[in-house]
């Protein structure tokens, strides 16, 4: 567990944008609503150059949260020795508001696979996921927010639901979460459930982080409707909707638009975030 003075990092309840280097000036010119920025750790472990010379510029005016996409979290392996050690040396020069990671696995002995891949949610895997936990968050000095995933497929030997696993991860760790609401709306659909039933029984309280994306629409080899989390459009309806129905019962929340695809212009990220702070404009502070 982590005692409280490493738990003090925050990011503010508004809306906030993946950054992206074509957007800086814009950024600093007209952020609109935008209150805080998240970037991919991966994109920052070098030594220096143009790309960490603008982000320490923009942590002078925003928070940051850093949000990891390579450490595999759920691989059977040991976590990467010399990845820990390049995200805890952007960690400290950084000191951002918030850092989070997948609850996924991305690699398999000395591969590494480019994607997010599942887990079956039992015992032995909690206990793997707790023990690299630990192991980050001793690493880098203060707590780390675990994001649920988009899920395809269902594993026969999990043992507990999804929320439940995620609400036990926190207990054991004292690592917080990040729901992407997202990734709820593509799981219920391609799993058959209710994104609703799941906000229901998800452990609002440990929420550090919110996540918007877009995905892409297809269908299943039985012609069902089949959702690919792709971050590469806006954020569609029923989604805006769900996170409605997530900040009633959680209050505000840091909201963040996710767009790595086919990133749009500045004024059409804007307006997303402006649509987040609309969401939060409705509940009471």
């Amino acid at each position: 567990m982590l005692d409280d003075a490493r738990r003090m990092q925050r990011l503010p309840p508004a809306p906030g944008v993946g950054y992206k280097p074509q957007h800086y000036a814009e950024i600093l010119d007209q952020p609109g609503p935008v209150g805080w920025l998240e970037i991919h750790a991966e994109n920052y472990m070098g030594d220096g150059g143009r790309p960490l010379a603008q982000l320490r510029h923009l942590s002078e005016r925003f928070p940051i949260s850093v949000h990891g996409v390579g450490l595999s979290i759920g691989g059977e392996g040991p976590l990467d020795a010399e990845h820990l050690a390049r995200l805890k040396h952007l960690v400290g020069w950084l000191n951002p508001a918030s850092f989070s990671e997948h609850l996924a696995w991305s690699t398999h002995d000395s591969q590494f696979l480019n994607d997010l891949l599942p887990l079956p949610y039992t015992d032995a895997t909690l206990a793997r996921i707790c023990d690299h936990i630990d192991q980050v968050q001793q690493t880098v000095g203060r707590q780390m927010l675990l994001e649920n995933p988009s899920s395809y497929l269902a594993f026969t030997e999990s043992t507990w639901s999804e929320p439940d696993f995620l609400r036990e991860v926190a207990r054991r760790t004292g690592c917080g979460l990040l729901l992407d609401v997202n990734n709820v709306f593509v799981s219920a659909t391609n799993l058959n459930y209710s994104p609703r039933a799941y906000i229901d029984a998800y452990p609002l309280d440990q929420v550090g982080e919110i996540h918007l994306g877009g995905h892409d629409e297809d269908q299943d080899d039985h012609g069902q409707p089949l959702l690919i989390d792709s971050h590469g459009r806006a954020v569609v309806d029923p989604v805006w909707a769900l996170l409605d129905y997530v900040l009633d019962q959680s209050g505000p929340k840091p909201v963040l638009i996710e767009w790595d695809n086919d990133v749009p212009d500045w004024p059409t990220l804007r307006a997303e975030a402006e649509r987040a702070q609309s969401a939060l404009d409705r509940i009471p502070a």
